[in-house]
């Protein structure tokens, strides 16, 4: 499954330096390993995406209610490039 997400440029910044390869994220989605995600970026002050996107193929997800002892609804996905 392809999920589209969108990303703030200061967040987008580090993710296309390769800097940050994780996000974390309300498991709204159902994200699965295997999965892949397009981050598309989005400036909130202008509230409108800019254009650029990067695609990647998430390699592990951890909930964090495993931390958390509850209905954390909240993920930290691990991902690489495609």
């Amino acid at each position: 499954m392809n999920h589209k997400l969108k990303i703030w440029p200061k967040y987008y910044a580090e993710v296309s330096k390769r800097n940050k390869n994780f996000e974390i994220r309300k498991n709204d989605r159902n994200f699965k390993e295997g999965d892949t995600v397009t981050l598309q970026e989005f400036d909130p002050e202008k509230n409108q995406h800019t254009g650029n996107e990067l695609s990647f193929k998430i390699d592990y997800v951890l909930p964090l209610a495993d931390f958390f002892c509850n209905d954390n609804p909240y993920v930290v996905f691990g991902m690489s490039e495609i």
